[in-house]
């Protein structure tokens, strides 16, 4: 399609062609705003069968106000995030699996759980893997003896 310059369309022509626009524009943010609440109506089904529906829309962060509740006057929604308050430690990972390796060779699973064992404090639900990220991350520390298996080293 070749391209027109506008100082060749008339006035009359530019305004048919910006109200055909906003035609269109209103038809989609209407079907837009029909998909949102029938998206919701899902979601609420879903949370009534065990909370697996999603509380915001897709991309959205938790939280967040959309045109739609402010417009609404409701409140966003904010999104479980889990533990509130982060826990503490006398020592850091670290020390405690250089405490907890001493001498020993351990698997992974094995020294993430004696460490919880030695009082080291965490809400991750991802334990296990944040201490092999720990044991890789500090090779001068921690040897690898095998797949898996490590000492202090």
């Amino acid at each position: 399609m070749a391209k027109t310059k506008l100082s060749r369309i008339s006035t009359v022509d530019l305004r048919k062609e910006l109200d055909r626009r906003q035609n269109q524009m209103g038809a989609l943010m209407a079907r837009r705003e029909k998909l949102a609440d029938e998206l919701a109506s899902i979601d609420a089904e879903l949370d009534a069968f065990g909370g697996t529906g999603t509380k915001r829309g897709p991309g959205r962060p938790a939280g967040r106000a959309t045109k739609r509740t402010a417009k609404r006057g409701r409140k966003p929604r904010k999104a479980n995030r889990g533990a509130t308050t982060r826990a503490q430690n006398s020592m850091t990972l670290t020390e405690a699996l250089k405490k907890v390796l001493k001498s020993k060779t351990m698997g992974v699973t094995e020294v993430s759980t004696a460490v919880q064992k030695a009082g080291y404090k965490t809400n991750a639900e991802n334990f296990r893997t944040i201490v092999n990220q720990t044991l890789i991350k500090n090779p001068k520390l921690f040897k690898k003896v095998s797949r898996g298996q490590y000492t202090a080293g």
